[in-house]
């Protein structure tokens, strides 16, 4: 089976063995496989011959606060809107708010996905009649670092917009 290797890579998994194994000095080593000292010195001092991974180790948003992504998760968790539905409803609360950066946030809570509901699904039906200027009212607390927020959803039954603010 065929080894994948990023772009930038100089060696192989066989060549980092024979390095690690290796004891000769670093400069023969390097002379020998065409390779930089530095390179061959990385190599020796790891005990493990995969690519190590690279990037941020604790993935976090350079966009949003944990505030605001801690709103995102709760009216997600909530709600059950789809991503745009979402965006449209959050952008009143965090106005720089983009569709990429709402849908990083999700991916990274493991919520970008909508659940899929099992077994076999009741039939559908009309809604329930609601004169105008009905609104259903959900309330969320959001535990933070720095004490608690308190997120307000309001759904106006008739055209099916939401409207969210926090209050801390």
């Amino acid at each position: 089976m065929g080894q994948v290797l990023h772009g930038c890579a100089t060696t192989t998994h066989a060549v980092r063995a024979a390095l690690q194994r290796s004891k000769a000095s670093l400069k023969d080593l390097a002379a020998q496989h065409g390779l930089n000292p530095k390179t061959v010195a990385t190599w020796r001092k790891r005990a493990f011959v995969h690519d190590a991974a690279m990037g941020p180790k604790t993935p976090r948003s350079t966009v949003l606060t944990t505030e605001e992504e801690a709103i995102i998760v709760a009216h997600r968790r909530h709600t059950l809107l789809p991503l745009d539905d979402c965006l449209y409803a959050l952008q009143a609360t965090i106005p720089h708010l983009t569709r990429s950066s709402l849908h990083r946030c999700l991916q990274r809570h493991g919520i970008s996905r909508l659940p899929e509901v099992g077994g076999d699904k009741p039939g559908k039906q009309a809604f329930k009649a609601y004169p105008i200027g009905f609104f259903h009212i959900d309330i969320a607390e959001i535990r933070t670092g720095e004490g608690k927020l308190y997120l307000w959803v309001a759904i106006d039954r008739t055209s099916a917009t939401t409207t969210t603010a926090t209050i801390s």
